[in-house]
């Protein structure tokens, strides 16, 4: 494991981002840089359709969706 810098507002978009998703400032960092890994290595997909493939080799099984009211 390295240090990386990084200038201070990116530091401060870190903290007040893993308040949003629950997420440690290093594991909030990390979802960051292997998302933005990974669409570089896969410009024609989507950054949701990244997420739901990993999710998927993680074995996370979500519910359907159930269909919005209206």
């Amino acid at each position: 494991m390295g240090i990386v810098n990084i200038d201070d507002e990116l530091h401060d978009q870190l903290r007040r981002a893993c308040t949003v998703s629950h997420r440690s400032i290093n594991a909030q960092a990390n979802f960051w840089i292997k998302g933005g890994m990974l669409c570089e290595m896969h410009p024609e997909t989507s950054f949701q359709d990244i997420v739901a493939s990993e999710l998927r080799a993680a074995g996370v099984q979500p519910k359907r969706l159930s269909e919005p009211r209206t």
